[in-house]
């Protein structure tokens, strides 16, 4: 099964290359209103944010903001399937004006839109970052009253688009080898994640960013919400990091990015990855180390995984399979670029398993 990658460098807020009801998942991170770096990029989008700024009309500027996101909301709402879900890495937004600092919650005005659009807000998660330095406060140090607390955390919404999602009789087979093993839903589905930030830098033409959107947050969002060859879609695609995610996870994906050197590097960053085997090895690593505490702890209860030949603690787990990107090749056009990704074999466990017992055979040991 190979998946495709089309990357366009246009605005999300006309996908009109994507049709209606074609997403499975979206997974992104979009600029931040009134966080200072993205002031720009909302001006450029929208002549209403740059005059209120002028106008020194803060508060209605960074409405004017979320109606510059409320656009490529309207189109994410077309393009995801009943069932579908949506997931949004916001940063709540802190700031001073004329003297006065203030909070611009950003996550509230998104779960607004789309409730009132009629999707279903899900339990979100808390993205700690830990990326400040611990001594950094903000305000009048130690007199009460006029100090503020460290902002060290972001928000990850989650919504549903109508009613549970329904899967046909092959989906269910595919959903089981999708399967996450036991250690891994226990840390992915707490509700606070303590992942480390990245830095985005070296970037010609394009921004840096601090504590930016790590590839473990889009890796995790596809492997919980959707099953292979899903399409997810990411309107914000900035570095490729939800596509990386995708490729790894073996779901097709569709990014959007204005900025043309950020395609470029998407590009460029999928054909200079060397390791695609790395992620599942983690995986398996930490897996192996369960259920080494599991037997230590006198616990003597486990099932076999049918393609990996490993123990596993339930039933739920004996499908999963992992497969790895071979190979990939690239058609670029004017505004836009398609990846085709083969994965490696059916398996790659059962494939270097029944190697080694050909081999074997050959040499007549068994």
């Amino acid at each position: 099964m190979n998946t495709i990658h089309k990357i366009y460098n246009e605005s999300s807020i006309n996908m009109q290359g994507v049709g209606d009801e074609t997403v499975d998942l979206v997974v992104t991170s979009p600029p931040y209103p009134m966080v200072e770096m993205w002031d720009e990029c909302f001006k450029s989008q929208s002549v209403f944010v740059e005059q209120a700024f002028d106008k020194e009309m803060y508060n209605q500027a960074w409405l004017e903001m979320h109606y510059v996101l409320n656009k490529v909301w309207k189109e994410v709402i077309r393009v995801v399937k009943p069932g579908g879900l949506v997931c949004i890495n916001i940063g709540d937004a802190t700031r001073t004006f004329d003297g006065d600092f203030q909070l611009f919650s950003n996550h509230s005005k998104i779960i607004q839109y789309f409730i009132e659009n009629g999707f279903m807000c899900l339990p979100d998660i808390l993205w700690r970052k830990r990326t400040n330095a611990p001594n950094k406060f903000m305000g009048s140090g130690m007199y009460p009253a006029g100090a503020y607390v460290t902002f060290e955390h972001e928000n990850i919404l989650v919504f549903r688009k109508g009613g549970k999602r329904t899967f046909t009789e092959e989906q269910k087979k595919i959903r089981q080898e999708s399967a996450y093993f036991y250690n891994e839903r226990n840390v992915w589905f707490s509700d606070v994640w303590e992942v480390m930030g990245t830095t985005q830098k070296g970037i010609k033409g394009s921004r840096e960013r601090s504590g930016a959107y790590p590839f473990e947050i889009p890796y995790r969002l596809i492997n919980m919400y959707s099953i292979k060859g899903d399409t997810v879609l990411d309107p914000f695609g900035g570095l490729g990091t939800t596509l990386m995610a995708a490729i790894q996870s073996e779901r097709n994906s569709i990014s959007f990015e204005i900025d043309k050197s950020l395609c470029d590097y998407m590009t460029q960053r999928v054909l200079d990855e060397k390791d695609w085997y790395k992620k599942i090895s983690d995986r398996l690593d930490s897996q192996e180390v369960h259920i080494k505490s599991e037997k230590e702890k006198g616990k003597d209860k486990f099932y076999l995984n049918d393609f990996l030949n490993r123990e596993v603690k339930t039933k739920q787990e004996i499908k999963i399979a992992f497969n790895t990107p071979r190979k990939c090749s690239i058609k670029k056009g004017e505004n836009n670029c398609d990846i085709e990704i083969e994965i490696w074999y059916q398996n790659y466990f059962k494939y270097i398993k029944e190697l080694k017992e050909k081999e074997m055979s050959l040499c007549g040991l068994i």
